[in-house]
């Protein structure tokens, strides 16, 4: 999973090279490393949305998709770029904080509009799709949902993304949503991922004092079939998810401990387990667009425990 980091920077010497080429006879010993790069029109900023998204595509094995929900959701791709915020949903208040910081385009991994396809007739005449759209409108801000090319991406984006947050990358199975760390408390195990991605409370299945060291980790909402699946399959001490079905995986997990299996469950939440992918797509995009600023705005957790 670090062939992206070795990538990025070949693409990053290999850009420099071509640039020289082009400029013609510069000579490098003359020049100071640090005017060397800025010097050269390497920082363009007058990028349309469509070029970025175009950017981006480039680096996504089988893009573009005839069939996605990676679609404009409010907005022209035609407008230039002003700065970019990359979130997990564009919520009301991940809007207001974009237009504050001057930027016009947010790549969002979830729907805008409460469904997977983004539909605002999904409900007629939904009065909070109705102002949300004015709100956008208001700020002249496009949103583009990223989530299928994301998790297409080489490696997956968002599993990448929470693996690297969590310290976790140098432990991970080839190809596989796999880690194996080194033998943790159950509790302690909590504390960590507490900890590492921000989250105040978390819900378990299973025992505080259980060694784990094998570990499965599906953020977001894989499916309780994809879920349970895993389980079967791998054996892993501990399932780590976003969400579950609470009839489906939830109900597995207790069956299978009270028949003396120990797999344990912790539920991240599905913001939360998806989040650090979208906070590293900034880390991820920022090279390929140098001369345009990228934030990273956590959409946070719509839930508090009572």
């Amino acid at each position: 999973m670090e062939n992206i980091i070795d990538k990025n920077k070949k693409d990053r010497r290999n850009f420099i090279a071509n640039s020289l080429k082009t400029a013609g006879a510069i000579a490098l010993t003359k020049i100071p490393a640090q005017k060397m790069i800025t010097g050269l029109d390497r920082y363009k900023t007058d990028y349309t949305i469509q070029e970025v998204i175009d950017i981006i595509l480039k680096e996504i094995p089988g893009a573009p998709l005839k069939q996605t929900v990676d679609t404009i959701k409010s907005g022209d791709a035609n407008n230039k770029v002003t700065s970019i915020v990359s979130t997990m949903f564009a919520t009301i208040d991940t809007i207001k904080a974009t237009a504050k910081l001057g930027a016009n385009f947010i790549i969002a991994h979830e729907p805008t509009f409460y469904n997977h396809e983004d539909d605002t007739n999904y409900v007629p005449n939904n009065s909070i799709v109705k102002q949300k759209q004015a709100l956008l409108k208001e700020h002249n801000i496009t949103v583009w949902r990223f989530h299928d090319y994301w998790h297409m991406h080489q490696p997956d984006g968002i599993g990448y993304g929470v693996l690297k947050k969590a310290g976790w990358l140098k432990y991970v199975e080839k190809e596989k949503a796999i880690v194996n760390i080194p033998a943790i408390r159950f509790q302690e195990l909590i504390d960590h991922l507490k900890k590492a991605l921000g989250i105040s409370s978390l819900r378990v299945i299973g025992n505080a004092n259980q060694l784990c060291k094998k570990i499965a980790i599906l953020p977001g909402a894989a499916g309780g079939q994809l879920q349970i699946s895993i389980v079967e399959k791998e054996k892993p001490d501990v399932l780590i998810v976003g969400e579950v079905h609470e009839w489906e995986t939830g109900e597995y997990i207790r069956d299978s401990q009270e028949l003396g299996n120990n797999t344990s469950l912790i539920i991240l939440g599905h913001a939360q387990s998806e989040e650090p992918g979208m906070e590293y797509l900034a880390e991820w995009l920022q090279p390929k667009i140098p001369g345009v600023k990228i934030t990273h705005i956590p959409s946070g957790n719509p839930f508090r425990w009572v």
